[in-house]
């Protein structure tokens, strides 16, 4: 049953992301300076490896919630939540500073990392 809950969390970030990243998608290809025919030509294994890594990410979450006692919806939000801001966030505005990318980047893989952390944190406890 954790297995089948650990999915549905990744698949549920993931769908978001799509979702995310169509409505975003001028901004974000000028904010990582692609253009859209670049992103036509990504390897469909990009897709792929993301879902498994949201799979992972999910995993480590549910993990952590049975260590920690979160049990409710509610608790399984402010917990993605605040791993998406206070572990996931300030990774990558580190890398991305570093790397000189533009402000943009940051605030919309960012956004998917913060809103895709809660949403794996509801759906988690959800079942």
């Amino acid at each position: 049953m954790e297995l089948i809950n650990i999915i549905a969390a990744a698949a549920a970030a993931w769908a978001f992301g799509a979702v995310w990243y169509m409505a975003l998608a001028k901004p974000w290809q000028a904010a990582a300076n692609l253009s859209e025919e670049q992103v036509k030509q990504l390897n469909p294994m990009v897709y792929a490896i993301s879902f498994a890594m949201a799979v992972v990410t999910a995993g480590m979450m549910r993990h952590i919630f049975a260590s920690s006692g979160v049990t409710t919806i509610g608790a399984g939000a402010i917990s993605g939540f605040g791993l998406g801001a206070f572990i996931t966030l300030p990774w990558l505005v580190t890398h991305y500073l570093f790397a000189m990318k533009p402000k943009a980047l940051i605030v919309i893989d960012g956004g998917y990392g913060v809103i895709g952390s809660t949403l794996m944190g509801i759906v988690l406890m959800a079942f």
